[in-house]
């Protein structure tokens, strides 16, 4: 890319427990890029709508709420940050309080509204730097389609619930298993925004694969949109 152009964007959706996080992070780390999880903005959502004792299953409540948290993210991939109203959440939206919430508070249309035009105002910014990686479910397909790579990864579902219940302090497989085959559903059958392949992006099964073998696959996909341009 030449040195006057917009920075690169590249998108990373997938399902939960594909390892987009630690992936798009490590991407991120290796280019140079900016960072930013998305997923954790709809966490930081559900964890303000607790708080404020908003029932998370009432759509109305949800949307009529939805504009008055702060919610600020940091985008640097070895030190990422996600505030509300000034407080550090970054603990708090991984609790299974919020787990279990965020699919009813992320499908409501007023919410992903108000998140996209916060994502897309975020990337706008990283594009006048050398650009920035997005991870989440309708970053390629809604959020930004233009971007120059787009990724979709997935695993099987066994394989994310070792993966996920590892990150959560050795939680029942199982149990972990169960809940992330009912996000999928949840997420796949929204109407607003459902998790979707994007048009144009390359698919990676990572259930075979380390993450540096991931890492690497990606990088060698923005380095090749970067030497044809």
């Amino acid at each position: 890319m030449s040195s006057d152009s917009p920075g690169i964007v590249v998108a990373i959706d997938g399902t939960s427990g594909s390892g987009k996080s630690s992936t798009s992070r490590g991407v991120a780390d290796r280019l140079g890029l900016r960072y930013l999880d998305t997923g954790a903005m709809y966490r930081a959502m559900t964890w303000w709508m607790l708080r404020h004792g908003v029932d998370v299953h009432d759509p109305e409540a949800v949307a009529a709420r939805c504009d008055a948290p702060r919610i600020a993210c940091g985008t640097d991939p070895r030190v990422p940050t996600i505030t509300v109203d000034g407080e550090d959440v970054a603990a708090a939206i991984r609790l299974p309080v919020v787990n279990d919430a965020v699919s009813p508070v992320s499908v409501v249309p007023e919410v992903r509204a108000r998140m996209v035009r916060v994502q897309r105002a975020l990337i706008e910014e990283a594009r006048k730097g050398a650009g920035i990686v997005v991870e989440g479910r309708d970053i390629g397909s809604v959020v930004w389609p233009e971007a120059q790579v787009k990724v979709y990864l997935s695993a099987d579902s066994s394989a994310r619930a070792t993966r996920r219940a590892a990150e959560e302090g050795g939680s029942d497989v199982g149990v972990t298993e169960e809940s992330l085959l009912a996000r999928d559903r949840i997420d796949s059958g929204r109407a607003v925004s459902p998790l979707v392949m994007a048009d144009g992006a390359v698919h990676i099964d990572t259930t075979s694969y380390t993450l540096a073998d991931v890492v690497d696959r990606i990088v060698e996909l923005v380095e090749l949109v970067g030497s044809d341009a």
